[in-house]
């Protein structure tokens, strides 16, 4: 049975009453993910836009509020979430909703964050209740207001373990008016992320930089510029050899969809693993990936997706800099490994003291992220 609190002081009541864990989720996208053995606690019913200012370039909502709901109101105004969240529901193999809070507690960033930053670099703040039931405010509702804005970062990615969230206040910001996306064809991974660094490294405004079965660089803005910009990546990067530009925007910003969301690899009969590296790193860490598996690439190299044999313990072939997070195993791979990169025991002791602040209980997700 799943607690679905209809009001934040629902929620609070709910955790204040708790006697054993909670696995907490939203809208349930990426529950096949939560290995937390516990009463299930959702927040997909606190639902809602309370605010929204195009003026000011920001939007608050319930924690609840389908992602989708979200891009209709700011379509309107032609504004979007720049930093493109994620929707892993191919991936998954799921079936519900995706919420804002659901985006904001797992920092869901897509190809675009290499240039504007990450879902956490747009949160201004949040409401959220701790371990022991209580209702906290941190950060503003608009950009001026950064009071506390290094907690407000910090429950982006925390997955729920600190506090679960009832409201988000994030920054938004205008639709380019044209998407176009250089393909080069037929790189090695090397020769792709030499490409992908020099593009990045260019003056000419990269908003993505991935590799599928092609080596992908967007550019975005008003349609005379991104021609412009076009055919300056074209001659910069001729000598990579065969290439090809998509300039219809609607074919563009598909392409990017599916590299955001992961489609090549939809559906899957091995392991899903989320690899985070040094874009130089990107070449050699596929190298050493066990036979089988396959690949791809954003963030320039950055980020590396990987599909392996079932059951692989793929952290054991990884270098010092690459850092794993399994995404998606049956169950009996994910009890014998963590789903998050084991802590250095540094970082472990600093993120158990700030678990204790929040949760003294240990109730909310407990031993998801070590």
């Amino acid at each position: 049975m799943t607690m679905t609190p209809q009001t934040e002081q629902d929620l609070a009541e709910a955790i204040a009453s708790a006697k054993s864990p909670l696995r907490i989720i939203g809208g349930g996208t990426r529950d096949i993910g939560n290995p937390v053995v516990g009463e299930a606690l959702s927040t997909s019913a606190l639902t809602g836009i309370t605010l929204y200012e195009p003026g000011a370039l920001t939007i608050v909502a319930q924690a609840g509020t389908p992602v989708a709901e979200i891009e209709a109101a700011l379509d309107t105004e032609n504004q979007r979430l720049a930093f493109e969240p994620t929707d892993h529901r191919r991936l998954l193999g799921t079936s519900g909703t995706p919420t804002i809070g659901g985006v904001v507690a797992t920092n869901a960033s897509g190809s675009r964050r290499i240039a504007v930053g990450a879902c956490r670099d747009h949160l201004l703040g949040v409401r959220f209740v701790d371990g022991v039931g209580t209702t906290l405010k941190n950060g503003g509702r608009v950009m001026k207001n950064v009071t506390g804005y290094d907690l407000v970062k910090l429950l982006a990615g925390s997955y729920g373990t600190l506090g679960v969230l009832s409201e988000v206040s994030l920054k938004v910001l205008p639709k380019p008016e044209t998407s176009a996306t250089l393909k080069l064809h037929g790189l090695t991974d090397t020769q792709a992320v030499d490409a992908l660094s020099i593009a990045l490294g260019s003056p000419f405004e990269v908003t993505g930089a991935a590799r599928s079965d092609d080596t992908l660089i967007r550019i975005e803005g008003f349609a005379a510029s991104v021609a412009y910009r076009l055919a300056q990546l074209q001659s910069l990067l001729g000598g990579f050899g065969d290439m090809t530009a998509v300039t219809d925007t609607q074919a563009s910003q598909a392409i990017w969809t599916d590299i955001t969301n992961v489609a090549a690899f939809a559906p899957t009969s091995g392991d899903i693993w989320r690899i985070s590296t040094k874009p130089s790193d990107a070449p050699a860490t596929i190298a050493a990936l066990p036979a089988g598996t396959e690949t791809m690439m954003d963030w320039g190299g950055g980020l590396i997706w990987a599909q392996t044999p079932a059951g692989t313990d793929l952290r054991a072939t990884l270098s010092a800099t690459g850092h794993a997070t399994l995404i998606l195993a049956d169950p009996k791979t994910r009890a014998n490994l963590c789903a998050f990169q084991p802590e250095n025991p540094t970082i472990k002791t600093l993120s158990q003291g700030i678990r204790t602040k929040f949760d003294p209980r240990g109730i909310l997700n407990p031993g998801l992220m070590g």
